[in-house]
């Protein structure tokens, strides 16, 4: 069996198999070359580093081919709400190995998470957006507007330069007042990685999907907390993270179809691409997409359910678009319709008009994702699995190109 054969046979299987190179999962700094390959690596544990549990991955890789792996780190339990910081791992071999966790931002007993990366390809430029709200509340009181407008959701960017390529960042930068309407109460980044525009007459712009939620119109009964009062909105930057601006917003609230957590993906024709949890929606299928040939400023249609994804469970997850040696858009996700479980790739050669099921990664728990281009040859997915508990660890799987593109 030649050592592409063992690669490819371990990313099917999720079976680790050593190869001639050599297999690593450490989760600790090593001196190890970027020659160094593996099948995959568990950058976080809980329990470990003073946390109980890790959630909501998102990673990118830098100009200098660093993989970043950013997760929320939950002091005092697994659950949304509390003390809870955005942390940070990196690797460079290509995310065989792991460098010390550090605290990019840090709740301080409240909670910061939803990162939403992105890497300026010409500076090296690292934009992380984050969203908080006071420990002291929960999701569930913020859509009921029960939460103050300090304590409820708002929004913050923080930047790493190209120099130092994610090993310290800006302190957080509150830009709620640009990126929030007045009337919307629950309020998410991403979570997963932003988009930058390579191509159009917007080249150069930072796209990050988000969600929000609605209060009811007055005289309803409604509370605010059903799910028909979540949308999906993008917001968008044109001079790397400085000033930010509200871009397309998803207001139908209509119970039908219910937009919650986003990701993106820029085309080859240079059309964005959004992919969306649907929450409880009437529709069957639990994915909704949409398409903007504008830089995320509208939608060409209103999001719709794709049903070539029915069997992805209400869950976050992610897609990537490939370039070079493939034009594929791949979409990562747990693959039983019921269960957050059995993380998978799909693949799409149309757009994203249609997926097929091509790689499942293990059939053990799963449930958030966020893909990544590692190098030429290599794509990454961060997850969230386990064999008792889906929120075990967070595993980086490297997958061949040429097994999924």
């Amino acid at each position: 069996m030649t050592p592409l054969s063992r690669t490819l046979l371990a990313a099917t299987t999720g079976v680790a198999l050593m190869t001639v190179t050599g297999l690593t999962t450490a989760t600790t700094a090593q001196a190890a070359p970027r020659s160094t390959t593996c099948t995959s690596s568990v950058p976080y544990t809980a329990g470990q580093d003073g946390y109980d549990t890790y959630r909501i991955p998102a990673t990118v890789t830098t100009r200098k081919g660093t993989v970043l792996a950013f997760a929320e780190g939950r002091l005092n339990g697994a659950g949304d709400s509390g003390n809870i910081d955005v942390v940070l791992r990196r690797s460079t071999d290509g995310g065989c190995t792991w460098g010390p966790l550090s605290v990019v931002a840090a709740g301080d007993g409240d909670t910061r998470g939803n990162p939403a990366p992105v890497v300026d390809p010409k500076t090296g430029r690292i934009v992380l957006v984050t969203s908080y709200n006071d420990g002291a509340v929960t999701e569930a009181q913020i859509m009921r507007g029960e939460a103050t407008p300090e304590q409820s959701r708002r929004v913050f960017v923080q930047t790493s330069s190209g120099a130092e390529d994610g090993r310290s960042f800006s302190p957080p930068r509150d830009i709620t007042p640009q990126t929030k309407l007045p009337n919307w109460r629950w309020y998410a980044t991403g979570p997963g990685h932003a988009v930058y525009l390579m191509q159009g007459p917007h080249a150069g712009r930072i796209v990050i999907p988000s969600n929000h939620s609605t209060a009811p119109p007055a005289g309803s009964p409604d509370t605010g907390q059903e799910s028909k009062y979540y949308g999906g909105h993008a917001i968008y930057s044109d001079n790397a993270g400085r000033t930010w601006h509200l871009g397309f917003v998803d207001d139908s609230y209509d119970g039908i179809e219910n937009a919650n957590e986003t990701t993106a993906a820029q085309l080859p024709d240079g059309r964005l691409y959004f992919s969306s949890r649907d929450q409880n929606g009437l529709m069957p299928g639990n994915r909704l997409d949409s398409y903007s040939s504008d830089g995320a400023e509208s939608l060409d249609r209103p999001y719709t359910v794709q049903p070539t994804l029915n069997d992805v469970p209400i869950v976050q997850a992610s897609v990537l678009q490939l370039r070079g040696e493939s034009d594929a858009l791949l979409f990562s996700g747990p693959s039983e319709p019921t269960a957050r479980r059995s993380m998978a790739i799909w693949r799409s050669g149309d757009g994203g008009e249609t997926f097929s099921k091509v790689l499942t990664l293990s059939t053990k728990r799963a449930a958030y994702s966020d893909l990544v281009r590692v190098d030429r040859r290599v794509v990454g997915v961060l997850y969230e699995t386990g064999t008792e508990g889906t929120y075990e660890s967070i595993e980086f799987r490297r997958v061949p190109v040429e097994a999924v593109g």
